[in-house]
């Protein structure tokens, strides 16, 4: 019995008849492509999959931060509750110390391999290894601090105290945490979402494989194939066909999918090909499932579940601790110019009041993270009753709709700050591709229809500035260039992401905002 079975989330025979319905209405090819949605089943179990999970990155790297703070205020309290005779040791020497055996503590338990997932499940299986790591880093700072303190019997009675208490901690902990993280992959706290692409016996295999795994933490989602039920069964080791690669595209947007894995032999490379084109914009892992295939490369480049090798083929961007980084990084940075900038924002707001009537702020639906649709905050800078919301007609130089004190903003990109809010919610980012409105069209066309590949843009969060931006490409869309080299600069930024981009990206925006020949 697989696993979706055990949890009682498909029921076969039901699923069965359901898809075939389904398939037997034609819902899952050509009109669900036209109408851009995924038929009424895949939704139905979209449904199940909105709410994201913990990333098991951020676990471990929580957990390690605990070990390295629990072991730190052990060492504390233990000076406090028996500080010994005191005369060599100050406060600070104390801290230092306690603070030195925590670092190389959780420094020598990542050496040893003792910070994974299956490492975290096991209960006693690592304990004697993580007591020796424990120990080796105790000794080791132990060792060099005494060359600079002398030794009495109280200060190794405390610091033996010392020992003994935190390495009970440390195996303690251990325990309750491999109880937590084995509770939570079974009720899907912890888990990665995956979705089967291709069907058949490869699929098949695939599937049955990853069941077999002892410390699997992937959740099989559903699969999606173009062939018809002759060459792949809407029925796959107990798990349903939810519809067609294009129906996928529309499936992962509505859901928390971690990664989408290839059931195809490399040998079918025109059909690999012909589904990368489809699944690249999207903001997951992607793999190709090599558990089958004759053909075998360098260690190094596999991934695994489990045992299961798989070859990385595009890999979510900005994703774990590069994620909170990148979030710490926009609360601190909009926050600072919240403060700096108020006064602007108000003289904005009452210049605006002043000049026209109508609201202070202006909402457009742009597409966000993943093609979401998010509100976005402007300064108003058009007349009330001409104003757009849609953008399907782009801003021209002079256009009558852009009030006085509207042009000026617009040049500026005052109007702009109120986005500011919108990084605070977590609906923008400080720096990323800039968010288009939904309609937003270059010579009647949409911007998806002018660029393969333009909703590549949306694997991460857009921004309030961005690269494509520092280098002369805003204002008006007026040819097909523009979008495409706004979009190749916004791709390259995706590819090259990092704090330090991030940062001469926001340095180097108000210096660029002085060129204002495209802004109207």
């Amino acid at each position: 019995m697989n696993k979706a079975e055990k949890s009682g989330q498909f029921d076969v025979e039901t699923l069965r008849k359901q898809v075939s319905d389904i398939h037997a209405r034609g819902d899952t090819a050509e009109k669900a492509d036209e109408a851009g949605s995924i038929n009424p089943y895949a939704l139905q179990i979209a449904e199940q999959f909105r709410e994201g999970t913990h990333s098991p990155a951020i676990i471990i790297g929580q957990f390690r931060l605990f070990e390295f703070a629990s072991q730190f205020v052990i060492g504390l309290l233990a000076f406090l509750i028996w500080p010994g005779d005191g005369s060599t040791e100050t406060f600070t020497s104390r801290v230092a110390l306690a603070f030195f055996i925590s670092a190389f503590a959780v420094g020598s338990l990542q050496i040893s391999d003792t910070y994974s997932i299956p490492a975290l499940r096991s209960r006693a299986r690592l304990l004697p290894r993580i007591f020796l790591s424990w120990a080796a880093a105790f000794l080791l700072t132990e060792m060099v601090f005494a060359l600079f303190n002398e030794t009495s019997w109280a200060k190794i009675n405390l610091h033996l105290a010392w020992f003994s208490v935190a390495g009970l901690f440390l195996i303690g902990i251990r325990f309750l945490v491999a109880y937590g993280i084995r509770n939570w992959a079974r009720n899907g706290v912890m888990e990665r979402r995956a979705v089967i692409v291709g069907g058949g016996d490869p699929a098949k295999d695939l599937i049955r494989l990853l069941e077999l795994q002892p410390d699997n933490d992937i959740r099989i989602c559903g699969i999606f194939d173009d062939r018809g039920e002759k060459r792949s069964p809407i029925m796959v080791a107990g798990y349903p066909k939810l519809g067609t690669v294009a129906e996928l595209v529309e499936f992962v947007r509505l859901t928390r999918i971690d990664m989408l894995i290839i059931a195809l032999p490399l040998s079918a490379e025109a059909r690999i090909l012909q589904l990368l084109k489809k699944l690249w914009v999207l903001p997951v892992d992607i793999r190709l499932a090599a558990h089958a295939n004759r053909l075998r490369f360098r260690p190094r480049a596999y991934s695994h579940v489990g045992t299961v090798p798989m070859l990385d083929i595009f890999k979510k961007p900005i994703q774990d601790w590069d994620s909170v980084a990148k979030r710490g990084f926009d609360i601190f940075f909009a926050t600072l110019a919240l403060l700096l900038l108020w006064p602007v924002m108000i003289a904005t707001a009452v210049a605006i009041k002043l000049t026209s009537k109508g609201p202070v702020f202006f909402m457009q639906k742009r597409h966000g993270f993943n093609n979401e649709v998010i509100n976005v905050f402007k300064f108003r800078s058009m007349y009330t009753n001409m104003s757009d919301p849609s953008a399907k007609a782009a801003v021209t130089k002079g256009d009558p709709r852009v009030t006085p004190v509207g042009r000026f903003i617009r040049k500026s990109s005052i109007d702009e700050l109120p986005q500011l809010f919108n990084v605070l919610r977590g609906e923008l980012s400080l720096v990323g591709p800039r968010p288009h409105a939904v309609a937003a069209q270059a010579h009647n066309r949409a911007f998806g229809d002018v660029v393969e590949g333009y909703f590549a843009r949306h694997r991460v969060k857009p921004g309030v500035t961005g690269w494509a931006q520092i280098n002369g490409w805003r204002g008006e869309v007026d040819n097909d260039d523009k979008i495409k080299f706004r979009t190749a600069y916004d791709l390259y930024y995706i590819e090259n992401w990092s704090l330090w981009f991030d940062l001469k990206i926001l340095f180097l925006t108000p210096i660029r905002l002085l060129n204002t020949e495209n802004a109207y």
